[in-house]
């Protein structure tokens, strides 16, 4: 392959180099110039705010690479691009992706006191993506806490009072369970009543909140005991499973089968509605 049109100057003034930008494409076949790794694309997703593929060599092995300078296209030097945008598909009559009415022009709110806690980033991302226009009218914002050991205290740090709830969302939520414990030890705090309003799914992990068959599964893994949830969950699905940047992307390439309320499991679906009624009504 033709490596004498590559160099350092490529790298550090982009501006001037002239390279062609390609859209990236499934199928298409790349070299990184940088670790030789040469690689068909299999997937490209959208995690921590950067485009990532992932390049399947002739062993059938996988490595994923940020989009960017530093690929060959049939030996000549190019900038990876992002897939071309596709216009965002409406939910039927005019709703959003919740069932909520959609309004035409209407603008978020100035984000109120109140505040939406759940367990980790993937829940925030979750609830975002199904009811983030509804919670952007109503100037609710959903902050990720990862972990619930210290709730009480984080309440506590919080000041909860009229006009500054709290609606919290706890992953395992069930009788006897340790987050059942940390709840209603966290209730105890003085100004909790009528102010904070904990609630909970029965699931392990928000993944599971997802309906299976949204993914084209009859029902979640099976994950064997003392291995963890997620790594277990995507080595089922015969994804990537070994690194944080795999548990990333598998988790991406879920959120992406989401498309509306109807794609989630029921014991979700109230709980948020109710957080979201209790944040909203006087």
């Amino acid at each position: 392959m033709a490596f004498d049109t590559w160099g350092p100057t490529d790298l550090s003034a982009p501006a001037k180099t002239g390279l062609p930008e390609v859209a990236v494409q499934r199928g298409m076949v790349l070299e990184d110039v940088q670790s030789g790794w040469v690689g068909e694309v299999t997937r490209v997703e959208k995690s921590g705010g950067m485009h990532i593929v992932s390049l399947e060599d002739r062993r059938g092995k996988t490595k994923s690479f940020q989009l960017g300078y530093g690929f060959l296209l049939e030996g000549q030097a190019i900038r990876l691009m992002p897939p071309a945008a596709k216009a965002p598909a409406s939910p039927a009559g005019g709703r959003t992706a919740s069932g909520s009415v959609r309004v035409e022009g209407q603008r978020a709110q100035v984000a109120k006191a109140s505040r939406i806690w759940v367990e980790g980033k993937h829940d925030a991302e979750l609830v975002e993506k199904v009811w983030g226009d509804d919670l952007r009218a109503e100037g609710i914002v959903v902050e990720p806490l990862h972990g619930v050991d210290d709730l009480k205290a984080a309440i506590a740090a919080f000041k909860p009072g009229p006009g500054r709830r709290l609606g919290i969302l706890v992953d395992h939520l069930v009788a006897g369970s340790k987050e059942s414990r940390i709840a209603a030890e966290a209730m105890t705090f003085p100004g909790a009543t009528g102010n904070v309003l904990i609630v909970g799914h029965p699931y392990v992990d928000v993944w599971q909140a997802i309906r299976p068959k949204v993914l084209g599964i009859e029902q979640w893994p099976s994950v064997p005991r003392g291995m963890d949830w997620k790594t277990g969950i995507l080595k089922a699905f015969g994804w990537p499973h070994t690194t944080a940047e795999d548990i990333g992307l598998g988790w991406q390439r879920l959120l992406g089968a989401v498309r509306t309320y109807a794609d989630l499991e029921a014991s979700l679906l109230g709980r948020v509605e109710e957080v979201i009624d209790f944040l909203t009504v006087p």
